[in-house]
């Protein structure tokens, strides 16, 4: 049976914090889990301020407005 390519494509469309992971969804399919200590800002912030995030410029970025916080999502994928 053929296989079909996927194109990857690293938009977030979902996102999920919990009491220490940030979970993305992309619009691929993929799904990443990152450790909230990456980010000292969301590490910090109450529940409800993690939970205030916006996914912004088309899924290339995660706002959390409340904390004053911004990650791009590539940086996410990236290994260095």
């Amino acid at each position: 049976m053929p296989q079909t390519a996927v194109t990857p494509d690293p938009r977030a469309i979902d996102v999920f914090v919990t009491e220490d992971m940030l979970l993305v969804g992309f619009a691929d399919g993929r799904e990443l889990s990152v450790p909230l200590a990456w980010s000292a800002k969301l590490l910090a912030g109450s529940e409800a301020a993690r939970a205030n995030c916006a996914i912004v410029d088309d899924g290339v970025r995660l706002s959390w407005p409340d904390l004053d916080e911004e990650i791009e999502v590539a940086s996410l994928l990236r290994t260095r």
